[in-house]
């Protein structure tokens, strides 16, 4: 099995709803993210997946987050815009356009992250 990844990053703003605590508060973070695609056939030019289509593709994602108000932006006006959610909404976004996606994994902070898979 072969495994890729990518990585980019998005500015964006949010408040954790509920939340007893700073979080719930307005407040912005460098979101980092990585996506992972898996899969066990290469091409005949012995790639998998073009590193440069991987990241256009999450680059196209993550950027209709980037520099927004996350509570804003669907699902995250019902849903909090926690990095578990994100994880999941990008992974959903991802799948229809990358067969191979494995996991994505976002950060909040150099040392806080929430990952998804199926």
């Amino acid at each position: 099995m072969f495994e890729l990844s990518v990585e980019d990053t998005f500015h964006a703003a949010h408040a954790l709803r509920g939340y007893e605590g700073p979080c719930e508060n307005l407040h912005g973070h460098t979101f980092k993210v990585q996506v992972f695609a898996q899969g066990n056939k290469l091409n005949s030019l012995g790639l998998m997946i073009d590193f440069k289509e991987l990241k256009l593709k999450l680059s196209k994602v993550i950027g209709a987050f980037d520099h927004k108000l996350l509570n804003d932006i669907r699902p995250f006006d019902k849903e909090n815009p926690s990095s578990e959610n994100l994880a999941k909404e990008i992974y959903s976004k991802l799948k229809g356009k990358l067969p191979t996606i494995g996991k994505v994994t976002v950060w909040e902070s150099p040392t806080s992250s929430a990952s998804y898979y199926e």
